[in-house]
């Protein structure tokens, strides 16, 4: 596999693990993308746009990270917070009366960010039509009855995010979230990175699908638990109930899809649109910066860990973002984040510098920590070092 693009003196690991990711067969069209200290030091993509196509990959070609958008969608409660127009420590209800019922009226703002609400499901799954309309999908999260009393336990809120961190966002500032994020992060920042899709983009995107990992030695093909497994084969478990919060599953590659305002699902950017926003949390990029040392200390603050009560396995979250640990290693530490299921991730390391964004046509069974993005983890954890 020709692999395109340039590292920088030292990141050389980085490219062996990036070409060996398309190996045995591997990844069908990648890119990633790593800031140091705001530069970019990593910028390395391969293969063709669409997992079925045969057209290369470009520079600029932009990819679903799905769960990778929640990290975005984090940093607009975070910034408005920075700001003052947002208390997250406040009830949810203050801004979003309705939200109140059912015994929600205690559900603090930062109880939405750190899956501490106790809303993963929703009794009636939505339609994907249902799902992009907003004030139908706030409706049904208002009206949800909590599976357990918010702030007291976590667990990871999959779909049901979208519409408890967009229709904050939209009764604090009466923007879309995803106008915001153009308006006030990619604008600025130039970020190839988009919630709604913009119809004079969809010619950059290209189209994903479910494949298959290795199963040759060095593969790194892993099984999960049997409790993990049991709980996404149980049609009742909260498991299969979260990630069926829309039903049926919509098409990724369905345009109207893809222009639908969902932050936690359907964010869409380039590997280095995913680290350079990260490269700007953590630091300046060109004159900009969004978090002050403040915020940022905040965001990965732990707020939960432990059992989570969807993914059946032990997590542990900031304020919107995974942080370092067994669910989903990071490059130390102090890294914060957030993956997206089967392949796409973001994260900052605010000790090192180090920004990463690594996105995918071919999406894999992982939920936290897909084997391609690890390994190349594990290559820029020697390039640091080194």
């Amino acid at each position: 596999m020709d692999v395109n693009g340039t590292v920088a003196e030292g990141f050389e690991p980085v490219r062996e693990a990036f070409a060996a990711n398309f190996a045995a067969p591997g990844d069908r069209g990648a890119a990633v993308t790593v800031y140091r200290d705001g530069h970019r030091v990593v910028d390395l993509w391969g293969g063709t746009r669409d997992v079925d196509g045969t057209e290369p990959w470009q520079p600029g070609t932009a990819q679903i990270v799905r769960s990778a958008t929640k990290g975005v969608a984090a940093a607009v409660l975070l910034l408005l917070a920075q700001r003052g127009q947002l208390d997250l420590d406040a009830p949810v209800g203050a801004h979003w009366p309705e939200y109140k019922a059912r015994g929600k009226e205690h559900t603090r703002v930062r109880h939405l960010l750190a899956h501490r609400a106790g809303v993963p499901v929703l009794d009636r799954p939505l339609t994907p039509a249902e799902a992009a309309d907003p004030d139908r999908a706030a409706a049904a999260v208002a009206a949800q009855t909590p599976v357990w009393e918010p702030g007291t336990e976590h667990g990871y809120h999959a779909q049901t995010y979208s519409w408890l961190t967009g229709e904050l966002v939209r009764r604090v500032t009466g923007r879309t979230i995803g106008r915001w994020i153009a308006e006030e992060m990619a604008g600025p920042l130039g970020l190839d990175l988009w919630v709604g899709l913009p119809e004079a983009e969809a010619g950059r995107v290209g189209r994903v699908a479910q494949t298959e990992a290795p199963s040759t030695p060095g593969g790194l093909r892993t099984r999960p638990k049997r409790a993990v497994s049991d709980a996404y084969a149980d049609p009742d478990s909260l498991t299969r109930r979260a990630f069926a919060a829309i039903t049926p599953m919509p098409d990724e590659n369905d345009p109207a899809y893809r222009a639908a305002v969902l932050p936690a699902s359907n964010g869409i950017a380039t590997a280095d649109g995913l680290a350079r926003f990260y490269a700007a949390l953590i630091g300046e990029v060109d004159g900009v910066r969004l978090f002050t040392p403040e915020t940022l200390a905040a965001a990965r603050s732990e707020q939960s860990a432990g059992p989570d009560r969807v993914l059946v396995v032990n997590t542990r979250f900031g304020l919107g973002y995974m942080l370092h640990g067994g669910a989903s290693p990071l490059l130390s530490p102090g890294s914060f984040g957030h993956p997206g299921r089967g392949g796409a991730l973001g994260f900052a390391d605010p000790e090192s510098g180090i920004a990463f964004g690594y996105v995918t046509n071919g999406f894999r069974k992982s939920v936290t920590a897909d084997a391609r993005a690890q390994a190349l983890i594990r290559a820029l954890r020697t390039s640091v070092a080194g």
